[in-house]
């Protein structure tokens, strides 16, 4: 058989069955320990603190530095994915996740903690997790939905566990202890990233042994080739001539700046107002617990035809709702107080989680979906990164955790306000210009006007004839009312205004 054939006898063997549904498995597992990691670091909080004498703006560098990486990374995970393929590029990110938490293990103050958890566990967790969601969409097709849904509870399930997992082992063992032992789970990213065999071959670009004629100026061709990779992987180009687009990536960015506080102050809030600590810790996993459940309903539920064209509607209130309720969470932190925050925070953000991407897919065409995705994260990533800092620094004046949830509040509103409005006033001018299409699909120059008389019969008994005048308004909008102004025999002269 030749090679083609074979390999095409085997795509169609490993798509939608079989060994496609080991590598979804590896891809939840991959999922909760990369986007999931980060939900843990505020057990660490107090600790890093008192070690190295930070303040909470310091703290905070370090998961704020690596949630960031993770998004901004993806980029450079697609460079990786077009040269050497899923499976080497989740391998490749298990194994810096796994040596830079073994670093900071050995973090001699709180700026190492930012180059080693921060930015190389961050990097390595940006290839495995979206090298592990791309491999699927080669062994997916008709189920491709479903898989992505599938996938997405390994957040969940990363959510539920990381917290309680972290607080045993700091009570059994101290930080430093549970970071060396945090690198050897993250070295599991490997072995998911092992059964993600290749579907489609990878095709390396094989050296040529002509040589170029005419070979421009080496500034000049560097220069068309960063301009060509930016264009391939940042659809700078989308974002100044799609509208919806730039409204989106706006608001989402300015979304992310609070969406993330609740996530590494609640643990720190609480114990601050005397809640034990493994109970403190319990509060996240009570988040994670309820997306399991809830962002696969939430996407079932975005998939109704009732919500098509209007997704970002119910995300905007989503986000609205998720704003609101970081409220419940200042005014008071008593313990069954916390426990019910987590319950409502949990539910709109699971249909953030589920939407967010999904809205993207809405606004983008799909041929530049993946530039897109590229600048959304990258200016996502940007806001991720000052957030929990800026957030930190008003605990360090005020004294008082409960601003950060105020601030979190005024985050999420103003952005939910902003992208509902706009694309309200969006959708309104678009079906106003397509009225005025249909209206005057040929408008004339403006200030002039068309006579079209109609053909005078002999008999005075006919109907009567009607003159036709356009006048455009100053604004070139046409009116339509019937104006008569004179009567002459049997003629009428109408103004169509």
């Amino acid at each position: 058989m030749p090679k083609e054939e074979e390999a095409a006898a085997r795509i169609s063997k490993d798509q939608d069955r079989g060994w496609a549904w080991v590598v979804l498995v590896a891809t939840v597992i991959v999922q909760g320990l990369t986007l999931g990691f980060p939900s843990c670091t505020g057990v660490f909080f107090k600790d890093l603190q008192r070690d190295f004498q930070a303040s909470n703006s310091q703290t905070s560098w370090f998961p704020s530095i690596m949630t960031a990486v993770l998004h901004a990374g993806g980029p450079l995970c697609s460079i990786l994915v077009e040269r050497f393929g899923c499976r080497t590029t989740v391998m490749l990110g298990g194994l810096l996740s796994g040596v830079g938490m073994v670093a900071s293990a050995f973090s001699k103050s709180i700026s190492h903690l930012y180059i080693t958890a921060g930015f190389i566990t961050g990097l390595g967790s940006c290839f495995s997790f979206q090298a592990g969601v791309t491999v699927l969409g080669y062994y997916f097709i008709r189920r491709r939905a479903l898989a992505n849904a599938l996938a997405s509870t390994g957040v969940s399930i990363g959510l539920t566990l990381w917290p309680l997992f972290s607080q045993y082992m700091l009570d059994e063992m101290g930080w430093r202890n549970t970071f060396l032992i945090f690198g050897g789970v993250l070295l599991n990213c490997c072995v998911c990233g092992a059964v993600m065999r290749p579907v489609v071959p990878v095709q390396l670009p094989a050296p040529s042994s002509k040589p170029y004629p005419e070979q421009p100026p080496e500034g000049a061709y560097l220069c068309a080739s960063c301009i060509q990779t930016l264009q391939k992987y940042l659809a700078f180009d989308v974002f100044c001539k799609n509208k919806g687009y730039q409204i989106y990536t706006i608001g989402v960015s300015w979304m992310v700046m609070g969406f993330v506080l609740p996530l590494i102050y609640l643990v720190p809030y609480a114990i601050f107002n005397g809640v034990p600590e493994r109970k403190a810790a319990l509060l996240i996993s009570i988040i994670g617990f309820i997306n399991i459940f809830m962002r696969p309903m939430a996407g079932l539920l975005s998939g109704l035809n009732v919500f098509t064209g209007r997704r970002i509607y119910l995300f905007s209130l989503a986000v609205l709702l998720n704003g609101l309720s970081n409220l419940i969470c200042a005014i008071s932190a008593d313990y069954t107080v916390l426990v019910f925050y987590c319950l409502v925070y949990s539910v709109s953000m699971s249909v953030i989680g589920a939407l967010l991407f999904q809205v993207l897919m809405d606004v983008v065409e799909m041929d530049r979906f993946s530039s897109a995705l590229g600048l959304f994260t990258i200016l996502e990533s940007v806001t991720i990164l000052i957030g929990p800092p800026l957030a930190g620094l008003l605990v360090d004046i005020t004294g008082h955790y409960s601003y950060v949830f105020y601030a979190s509040t005024f985050f999420m509103v103003t952005s939910a306000v902003f992208m509902g409005l706009s694309f309200c006033t969006m959708k309104a001018k678009n079906k106003l210009k397509e009225t005025h299409k249909l209206l005057s699909p040929e408008v004339p120059s403006r200030g002039k006007y068309m006579e079209v008389p109609t053909e005078q019969g002999p008999n005075r008994n006919d109907p009567p004839a009607v003159i036709y005048i356009t006048i455009l308004s100053p604004v070139g909008i046409p009116h339509h009312c019937r104006l008569p102004v004179s009567y002459r025999a049997n003629s009428e002269w109408v103004y169509k205004l």
